[in-house]
């Protein structure tokens, strides 16, 4: 299938395909909104697969990249889930390794995610990804079922499953115990409450559109945070300013950067809300922040 650009959609599918994927609308409902767009020969089961992420776009650092070390590995979590699964990625060569967890969208742990995790592991550190659906049998190598199942897991266990993975990173023996988040959409909402729930132990944060801790919150968050917004995610930016104004009344250290005229999800790669650009600067600030704080 041919990539496309976000802005060969027009802006109001774009959004529909938001709530879509956010669990605001069904698939019928989606399916009946974008009947509209179906013109001139195109139909609405086309426009929708051109919308699905292609996951081959995804792969930058191939699965059998030498100069990496791979496994899944399960960690235990007696307050979640029981335990959580998950992708571990480091250097082959060296002993310790800064590290950094990767928490994924609102579809577990995906091909994109994986590759996420070898390119910081490509960077030097030690990257653990774990899968949010551990607890319904793991990411089902489907978007629309890993979405399914997205809503069927305990929220609140789902989180415990995350700080549990998230100690266990650092704490492991190759680990410097430095310890960096990354996230993107829910993921980056993790991290924001990664950031409440772990205080000293987190060193490094940065959230990819992600929605924001409560404001009461913020005098517990210890660790330097990055933000990467998309101009066009009206539904996340509106907690930007009150979550902002606490952070700079509680002194907490935090950089943020807004991607004008952007998508939601402009750094996944698999759908057309990406914008290579964009995803680059983002990544390349990223790498920075982490190497700033954690190296």
């Amino acid at each position: 299938m041919e990539r496309k650009t976000a802005d060969e959609y027009p802006q109001e599918l774009l959004d529909l395909f938001h709530e879509y994927q956010h669990g605001d609308m069904d698939r019928r409902t989606f399916m009946r909104s974008i009947g509209k767009f179906a013109v001139g020969g195109l139909t609405a089961a086309a426009i929708f697969e051109s919308l699905t992420p292609n996951y081959a776009w995804a792969q930058t650092v191939p699965k059998d990249d030498k100069t990496l070390k791979l496994s899944y590995e399960t960690v235990e979590s007696p307050q979640g889930n029981g335990s959580i699964k998950g992708y571990l990625a480091k250097p082959a060569k060296g002993k310790k390794f800064a590290s950094v967890i990767v928490i994924h969208e609102n579809r577990g742990l995906n091909p994109y995610i994986e590759d996420v995790a070898r390119r910081l592991a490509k960077a030097g550190y030690m990257a653990f990804a774990p899968d949010g659906l551990t607890s319904v049998g793991g990411y089902p190598g489907d978007e629309q079922k890993g979405a399914a199942a997205f809503r069927t897991v305990d929220g609140k266990k789902m989180t415990e499953d995350f700080v549990a993975a998230a100690l266990w990173l650092k704490k492991r023996s190759d680990s410097t115990g430095k310890l960096g988040a990354v996230g993107f959409c829910f993921g980056g909402g993790m991290v924001n409450q990664l950031a409440v729930r772990l205080g000293k132990d987190l060193n490094a944060g940065v959230v990819f559109y992600g929605r924001q801790a409560g404001v009461a919150d913020v005098p517990k968050i210890e660790a330097p945070l990055m933000f990467n917004y998309a101009g066009n995610d009206q539904g996340v930016n509106a907690g930007i300013a009150a979550y902002e104004k606490a952070l700079s009344e509680n002194k907490k250290k935090f950089e943020s950067f807004t991607y004008e005229g952007k998508q939601h999800g402009f750094h996944n790669d698999t759908t057309p809300r990406f914008d290579a650009e964009a995803a680059k600067l983002a990544w390349e600030r990223t790498l920075d922040f982490f190497k700033k704080n954690l190296k």
